[in-house]
């Protein structure tokens, strides 16, 4: 299992707007430059996370992209299931139906024990937690 370019990306975008939480609308070609990512790419990652309700757009002189609810009450969970679906190390977990195995497979269990600890990992942190580890407020495990 891997995040993709679109999810770790989509995540530096939510960062930048977290930073910029109730500074105003954040344009997208200013989170390319600060974080040398494609602006076309994240016009491109901009849209589900808009589809979603995490941010919204505003346009005019002062627009750009703002986060919908405070960065303290948007997990990366939301942002990762939003950008790449549910995490899922294989797919027999979360389908057991595509497996004749599924109900004897000895393995099922660890599969199943590694998808919920990532997603609980995932759950746990939210925008807030990253911009805090940046700024050396607290430690990551």
């Amino acid at each position: 299992m891997k995040i993709s370019t679109k999810g770790r990306y989509g995540l530096r975008l939510m960062i930048e707007l977290a930073k910029n939480f109730n500074k105003g609308p954040v344009l997208l070609k200013d989170v390319a430059n600060n974080q040398s990512i494609s602006l076309k790419y994240l016009e491109q990652i901009i849209i589900p996370l808009k589809n979603s309700g995490l941010v919204i757009s505003k346009r005019g002189k002062k627009g750009g992209y703002i986060l919908t609810r405070s960065p303290e009450e948007i997990t990366l969970n939301e942002i990762i299931t939003v950008l790449e679906g549910e995490m899922n190390i294989v797919d027999c977990v979360k389908f057991p139906e595509i497996c004749d195995n599924s109900n004897s497979c000895l393995s099922k269990k660890i599969w199943d024990e590694i998808n919920t600890k990532i997603e609980n990992i995932l759950k746990s942190h939210t925008l807030k937690d990253l911009i805090e580890i940046e700024e050396g407020e607290i430690k990551c495990n």
